[in-house]
């Protein structure tokens, strides 16, 4: 197969543990595209926190896309135009942070510039912000901190407490969200029908590439529609076992020794 497009996750699969970009992969990527590959990056993060990692692998050169918050809101890197966007419904934040509150969970938001949280900051929330490359500002009114429709919220707590609390979440917000995790110790919130793989067709469509010319990486819970969709779904050697089930292809290297170049070396 001649596959047109490259579909990377950030944390864990393009970056190394240290969310660093490995220089063999970054130059991997480059490469890839001055030959004409088209190259997207897929991520759970706010479009702040992934704009770093999309200049230093040179996406605006090439005209290429991000995909935030799991696919609720498509940009093009070079123009910064916004070319799909989807939203949660008012009253789903104002209901998320009441249950926060009740089952002891943190709770997040996000403007273009700050984290807006509706619970005392936590160290998942500080992870998140160094992330996303924002600070933190707590409103005890969560509600009433934000000022505009939100493209989706992050709960946060202890990894057995979100796996425990992931269903409980599912059953009750179902006919409004999707909600899965990320991480061990993040819950996202994205309006209905958002995940990675529904945000790639729309980025597909606009490309006119077929998703049997598409090859998708990831390594986390977040990834697994994507990897599902794609021509060529591919597992990080680090990654989740539940997403390695799904892949057709598990990497012999892991992220912090240049999995995503051995991808391109093999299937490019």
């Amino acid at each position: 197969m001649n596959y047109k497009l490259l579909v990377l996750d950030i944390d864990g699969t393009v970056t190394n543990s240290d969310k660093k970009v490995l220089e063999k992969t970054r130059k991997a990527i480059i490469g890839l595209q001055e030959k004409g590959v088209s190259v997207a990056i897929a991520s759970g993060r706010a479009p702040k926190g992934v704009f770093s990692i999309a200049k230093e692998l040179e996406l605006h050169r090439f005209g290429n896309y991000i995909l935030s918050f799991n696919g609720a809101k498509i940009i093009n890197f070079q123009t910064r135009e916004c070319v799909y966007e989807k939203y949660l419904p008012l009253h789903i934040p104002g209901r998320l942070w009441k249950d926060a509150l009740e089952y002891q969970l943190g709770i997040l938001t996000y403007t273009d510039d700050v984290l807006i949280a509706g619970t005392q900051p936590d160290p998942y929330m500080a992870l998140e912000a160094r992330i996303s490359d924002m600070p933190i500002e707590f409103h005890e009114n969560f509600q009433a901190g934000i000022s505009s429709p939100v493209n989706g919220c992050l709960l946060t707590g202890d990894p057995e407490n979100i796996e425990a609390l992931e269903p409980v979440f599912v059953r009750k917000y179902f006919h409004e969200t999707e909600i899965f995790r990320s991480e061990p110790c993040f819950l996202e919130v994205v309006p209905k029908n958002v995940d990675k793989a529904y945000s790639l067709k729309h980025l597909l469509e606009i490309l006119g590439i077929s998703r049997e010319e598409t090859v998708c990486c990831g390594d986390s819970f977040n990834d697994i529609t994507m990897v599902q969709y794609a021509g060529l779904g591919v597992a990080m050697a680090n990654a989740q076992e539940k997403l390695k089930h799904v892949a057709n292809y598990i990497t012999e290297h892991d992220n912090d020794h240049d999995g995503i170049a051995e991808v391109i070396e093999k299937f490019f």
